[in-house]
């Protein structure tokens, strides 16, 4: 930690992270400009961001096969030429086919560079640093939608079309130069040396860990309701559905973001201090977003703003938590496939996302075609029966959790290591405190809990 070396290694990468989340949410502010340059409808607009979701999500696991053979240092500049060709691409195009085109190659370099990000932190930090740091790049990677929003939007509206797209390919070349000067795959001569060889072994060792498929299905499980809400269905829903003002609305994505923001670095530390109920968090977080739901749902009328306030914080939290998944895959798998297993992982989340946000507009579009609705699609009602597939999804998650979960137990049973009871756990944490109260120094209070590294 106290090497400068690891902090731009981190810095670069974050960057690179950061443009791709850039790159990858520019089309969603440029709609209206989109429809004139393709004359395209609303639906054939939908493929665009259908094509890339799909690309990204079926990347993941061969990307982190690669970064396990070549290393981040090579994906996470292959990843920005790839943007930067991608969003090139764009801004030159003026058919859907070719718009389509540069939305695949913007796919595909966002997919080489989050799990690419990700895998360097075991190599330059320690152990009890990394799920802090895991929270902070995903943070710094988010404000990336910032830049899409604000910046690029202005360009987009002030200079065109054409600028706007050639300055956000720009910003994938201060990527590509910088990853290329400070991204090392591992410190000292390790990186110079050349990476051991692997075999197509990599991917079944991996998925036959099942801490790796209780990283997946904890990914699965509380990552995608968020995801849903913000990049579908949440506006909507606040604006025709609950009768929300558009400026309300706005208000609570940002406090979204926000939420977060601030949850993120808690849970990281907190997922450090205490190893052992990683997945007890995971459930907990499930269960406040069911519960947010239920409250919503069952309210009589339209939700007022701060119950709907209330959901909002709730499913925020699922992102920063759905990255404890990835602590997971660290925790039970050797760095040789440490790429490979977070591919597995990051593939539940979007896989989670893209069968949820499916499945309620196709419950949507049934309620329509019966009369349910009224003639009117996004009447309340009909969107909070939509909405309740996300309990059939979530139940699917939480049941792989418990399934995985146990199994992990039970290998660990077998090495003779025992999971101390909740209460046992409550009640060292309480002593830890009180000890500290009483005069214990800085530096035992932020020591990690000494237990193995479990679920």
């Amino acid at each position: 930690m106290k090497n400068r070396s690891a902090w731009l290694v981190w810095g670069a990468g974050v960057f690179a992270y950061m443009v791709a989340v850039t790159q990858r949410t520019a089309f969603g502010v440029a709609g209206v400009e989109a429809t004139e340059r393709f004359s395209a409808t609303a639906s054939v607009l939908s493929i665009f961001t259908v094509v890339q979701l799909v690309v990204y999500a079926g990347l993941q696991i061969p990307v982190g096969m690669l970064v396990d053979r070549f290393g981040p240092r090579l994906l996470i500049t292959s990843g920005a030429a790839l943007m930067f060709a991608g969003q090139f691409q764009l801004a030159a195009a003026e058919s859907v086919g070719a718009g389509i085109v540069g939305r695949s190659l913007v796919g595909a370099g966002d997919a080489l560079t989050f799990i690419s990000v990700l895998r360097l932190l075991p190599a330059w930090f320690p152990a009890p640093r990394i799920p802090v740091l895991t929270q902070w790049t995903g943070i710094i990677g988010q404000l990336g939608q910032i830049a899409s929003a604000i910046p690029f939007a202005f360009a987009l509206h002030e200079l065109g079309w054409n600028t706007a797209f050639i300055s956000a390919a720009a910003l994938s070349v201060l990527a590509f130069v910088l990853a290329l000067a400070f991204v090392r795959n591992q410190p000292g001569a390790a990186a110079r040396s050349p990476r051991p060889a692997h075999d197509g072994g990599s991917l079944s060792a991996a998925w036959r860990q099942p801490g790796t498929r209780l990283g997946m299905w904890t990914h699965f499980t509380i990552q995608f309701p968020g995801t849903v809400f913000v990049l579908m269905w949440g506006y909507p829903y606040l604006v025709s559905g609950e009768q929300v003002s558009p400026a309300a609305a706005s208000a609570l994505m940002t406090f979204f973001v926000a939420v977060a923001i601030v949850c993120g670095p808690w849970l990281g530390s907190w997922v450090g201090r205490h190893p052992l109920r990683r997945s007890t968090m995971v459930l907990l977080i499930a269960a406040a977003m069911a519960c947010g739901w239920l409250v919503v749902m069952l309210w009589p009328g339209p939700a007022p703003v701060w119950v709907l306030a209330g959901l909002v914080a709730v499913l925020a939290i699922g992102g920063p938590g759905s990255m404890i998944g990835f602590d997971f895959a660290r925790t039970y798998n050797p760095s040789t496939r440490l790429g490979t297993a977070t591919g597995i992982v990051n593939i539940g989340g979007f896989g989670a996302s893209l069968i949820s946000m499916y499945l309620i507009g196709l419950v949507l579009d049934l309620l329509l075609s019966t009369g349910f609705s009224g003639g009117d699609l996004y009447d309340l009602a009909a969107f909070r029966i939509a909405l309740s597939v996300q309990f059939l999804v979530m139940g699917v998650g939480v049941a792989g959790i418990l399934v995985n979960r146990r199994r992990v137990r039970t290998a660990l049973a077998d090495e003779g290591l025992r999971l101390p009871p909740l209460r046992e756990a409550l009640a060292r944490e309480r002593r830890r405190r009180r000890d500290f109260r009483r005069g214990a120094g800085p530096e035992e209070e932020g020591k990690p809990v000494q237990e193995p590294a479990s679920d």
